[in-house]
This record gives structure tokens, C-alpha cells and sequence, in this order.
């Protein structure tokens, strides 16, 4: 009876308190009350993990693009330097086999370079019934909007051919190296020879075309096509950011960012060249050319920046993904350097990152030979220079590339595969609240119960493709970045 009756009185005055609730005790309550954070530990563990995610996602990102972009101009560069001597090799060596009656002129490696040297002159030699000033003046007399929307069909054609041109050459360059029982066969070779060219043609003024359209958008004095070229890369976040992304997808679009960011980076020297050849290299006209190029390309790192953090964030990716992805690119070009290499360099930046040095090296062909001249015995000098020092930087990018690579793949390797006998979170004990242990057991429950709930017959999910089978144009997920 006496429990009951302190009860009593105990609830009448807390029901005369609460009937008593002032202002000033309600601003009281809310300045003083308090709450504590650690009863939920793994929640806030967990947010703190994924905004350290998303700062440190733009720095190794960078790390990946910068490599990424020095593979690319490698790449691009062998074109124009080993290439030549490459064919010159070729040239020597089949007269040789020929005088001395050898079965075999030309080794699998020599038809191939003969093959994309032979495509190379093709395309370049096309070019030159090309008028860019006619082009030039065509785009500049369209609005705005209409060249907004060129330039955006351009960017779709020229991942479209990217996606077909590099299948075309791999199966021209196998059936110039096959074994051919009948004579007939080699009319096969002809057949892809000359589709190969058509391709490379399409690209390169395809190319083309987009570089006449920037030109005229640094050119223009309103600066409306400008900033709509600059907007659109802020307009890919929003079809990439808000979708699931797993490594695989996120290794073809870190891909697709290196080719575009060196794609860019050569297009705007183009310009560059060909507005300064315009007006008599002045350097003057430099000083207003160079911030509106250095717009473009900031704009282009930025958004590439925001597009990966956010992307780490909402798909729990870790930023050392960043790190795995460098050690394959170091891997194709470690292994591209062994004697008995399965592929070419360029092909296997190709079909990785879908970069085709052809139609771009075209396009530079076709600008420097309408911006610069040679004449003379001068110019002959000042051309053997120019090419000593193209074949200098090649050399010694190819050593600094391959010292890194080496380095690359055994440290970002070594440094995954010990990621799991690290704990989860470093610096905190093994020790288990109670709240996370429901939390736990709770996510568990509903992780069984969800897999209770499936059907029997339903299909299995399929293994992801290993990365070092990913190439740009893998369906990954069921689509393609």
C-alpha cells in the first residue's frame, strides 16, 4: 500500500509539472539538453569514412589520369618517331629475304607496321582534299544552338567509331599475319585493308570537325558557344553521378576520362597553332588565347573530380581502386615490352582506353603542314631537328614510363592484396558496443530474410569480368560507360 500510494504521488507530480511546462523552461530544455554520439559509433564511423573517401577520391584519381595521359601520349608519339624507322626495317628486310630467296619476307610484327603505316599515309594524303578554311567559315556561319548540337553528335560519332576502329585494324592486322592456304584468301586482307581506311578517313574528319568547331567557339566575341561547350561537361554529371557504379563500370569510365582529357589537351594545341599561324605568331594574340584554353581545361579536371568523388561516395568504393587500376595499365605496358608480346603498345592503349593515335595523328599532320613551312636547306635542318627532338622525348618518356610501371605494379599490387589483413578501422579496438552489435545482428537478419524471400528457381547473378579483361567497350553490368 505504500508502494502504491509514492506511485501515486510521484505520477500527480509529473502530471502537475508537465500541466505546469513554461516558456522558459522549454528554452531552457532546449539550450541545455544534450545527447551522446558514441551510442551510435558505427554510423558515425561510417560517415566519416566515406567523406575521407571523397577527399582523398580527386588525388588518387590524378594519380591514374596523369599516368594514364603520359601511356596516351607515348602512344601517340610513336607514330611519328619509331614508326618510320619501324617500315624503313621492314623495307630493308624484305629486299634482303627477297635477294637471298627466303621463304618468309616480312616478319608478323613488320606486315602490321607496314599495314598502319601504309593507313597513316593514306589518311594524311585524304586530308589534303580536305579545305579547312571553307569548313572553318561553314561552321562560324551557323548559330549557336545548331553548333551545340554538331558538336554534341560529333562527341556521340566519335565514341561510336573509337568502339569500331580498333576491332577493324585487330582483324586486318590477323589476316595479314594468318597462315593462307589459298590465294583467295588474300583478297581477304585487301577487303579490311580498305574498310580500315574508310574508318580511319570518317574519323579523322570527324576529328577535324570538332577542332574547327572549338576553334570558332575560342574565336567567337560573345563567348555563347563557349560557355555552352563548358556547361555540357557539367551536364555528364548528372547521367553518371546518380546511377550504381561497380569497378569494373568505374575502371571504363576512369578510362574514357584519360582519352578524353588528352583527346582535349591535343585538340586545343591545334587550335592553338592554327590561330597563331593566323596571325604571324604574335605572342601577343597568346596572352588572349591562353586563359580561355586554361578555362577549358580546368573546367574539364574539375568535373572530373566532382564526377569520381561522388561517385566513391554513393557506391562505396574505396579510392584505392584508383591505385589497382594503375597497376593494370602498368601491366599491359610492362608486358607490351617483352620479346614475345602478344600485342602491340598502341593496340593494347587502344583497346583499353579507346585511343587511336590514327585519325588524330592526321588531323595534327594536316595542321602542322598548313601552319608551318620548311623552305629550303634551313628548313630541311630545322625539320631533322624538330624530328631528333620528338624522338629524344619519346625515348625518354618510353624509360620513365616503363621505370614507373615496373614500380607501379608490384607497390599498388602488393599494397591491395594486404588491404585485407588490415583491420577495418585503424586505431580503434576490437571491442563490440551493444548498439553496434544489434545493429549488426539486425542488418544480418534482414540480409537472410531477404535471401528466405527469393525464389529457388531464380538465376543466379553472374561473376564480374576480372579488370585485366576490361577493356573500353566491355558490356559491364549491362552497359557500357
Amino acid at each position: 500500500r505504500t508502494r502504491w500510494n509514492l506511485a501515486e504521488m510521484e505520477s500527480n507530480i509529473n502530471s502537475k509539472q508537465d500541466q505546469g511546462m513554461s516558456l522558459w523552461r522549454y528554452l531552457l530544455a532546449e539550450v541545455s539538453r544534450g545527447y551522446i554520439l558514441q551510442q551510435d559509433q558505427l554510423l558515425y564511423s561510417e560517415k566519416q569514412r566515406r567523406i575521407n573517401t571523397f577527399m582523398k577520391t580527386p588525388r588518387e584519381l590524378e594519380k591514374l589520369m596523369l599516368f594514364g595521359f603520359f601511356i596516351c601520349m607515348d602512344a601517340f608519339l610513336f607514330v611519328f618517331t619509331f614508326l618510320p624507322i619501324r617500315v624503313l626495317v621492314a623495307l630493308l628486310s624484305c629486299c634482303v629475304r627477297v635477294l637471298t630467296c627466303a621463304r618468309q619476307w616480312l616478319e608478323p610484327a613488320q606486315k602490321c607496321d607496314l599495314m598502319r603505316a601504309s593507313i597513316l599515309i593514306l589518311g594524311c594524303v585524304g586530308m589534303t582534299y580536305v579545305d579547312t578554311s571553307a569548313l572553318y567559315h561553314i561552321v562560324r556561319g551557323q548559330s549557336v544552338i545548331k553548333l551545340y548540337v554538331i558538336y554534341n553528335m560529333l562527341e556521340i560519332f566519335d565514341r561510336l567509331l573509337a568502339s569500331i576502329g580498333q576491332d577493324t585494324l585487330d582483324t586486318l592486322y590477323w589476316t595479314a599475319v594468318e597462315n593462307k592456304s589459298r590465294k583467295r584468301e588474300h583478297f581477304e586482307t585487301l577487303f579490311y585493308f580498305v574498310i580500315a581506311n574508310a574508318y580511319v578517313m570518317v574519323h579523322t574528319v570527324v576529328v577535324l570537325v570538332q577542332a574547327v568547331t572549338l576553334n570558332v567557339a575560342l574565336n567567337s566575341h560573345n563567348k555563347a558557344l563557349l560557355t555552352i561547350l563548358v556547361s555540357n561537361n557539367f551536364v555528364e554529371l548528372k547521367g553518371s553521378v546518380f546511377k550504381k557504379f561497380e569497378t569494373n563500370n568505374l575502371f571504363q569510365m576512369s578510362c574514357s576520362d584519360i582519352r578524353e582529357r588528352f583527346h582535349n589537351v591535343v585538340m586545343l594545341l591545334i587550335v592553338c597553332v592554327r590561330n597563331l599561324a593566323q596571325f604571324k605568331w604574335d605572342l601577343a594574340y597568346l596572352e588572349l588565347l591562353l586563359p580561355v584554353v586554361v578555362v577549358v581545361l580546368v573546367s574539364e579536371v574539375v568535373v572530373d573530380w566532382v564526377k569520381h568523388a561522388f561517385i566513391t561516395k554513393f557506391n562505396d568504393i574505396s579510392p584505392d581502386v584508383y591505385c589497382k587500376y594503375r597497376a593494370i595499365l602498368s601491366k599491359d605496358l610492362a608486358t607490351c615490352r617483352h620479346k614475345n608480346a602478344k600485342s602491340d603498345h598502341s593496340d593494347m592503349v587502344s583497346r583499353r582506353m579507346g585511343f587511336i593515335p590514327l585519325p588524330l595523328g592526321c588531323v595534327v599532320w594536316r595542321t602542322l603542314s598548313q601552319s608551318l613551312t620548311f623552305p629550303g636547306l634551313t628548313g630541311a635542318v630545322l625539320l631533322v631537328v624538330s624530328y631528333l627532338c620528338l624522338m629524344a622525348l619519346k625515348v625518354l618518356l618510353g624509360i620513365v614510363l616503363l621505370g614507373n610501371a615496373c614500380n607501379y605494379r608490384y607497390t599498388d599490387t602488393g599494397a591491395h592484396g594486404n588491404e585485407s589483413q588490415k583491420p577495418s578501422v585503424s586505431g580503434q579496438s576490437d571491442h563490440v558496443t551493444q548498439g553496434e552489435e544489434s545493429h549488426l545482428r539486425h542488418r544480418k537478419a534482414s540480409a537472410e530474410s531477404e535471401a528466405d524471400s527469393k525464389p529457388t528457381g531464380t538465376p543466379q547473378k553472374k561473376p564480374s569480368k576480372p579488370l585485366d579483361d576490361i577493356e573500353r567497350f566491355t558490356l559491364c553490368s549491362n552497359r557500357i560507360v
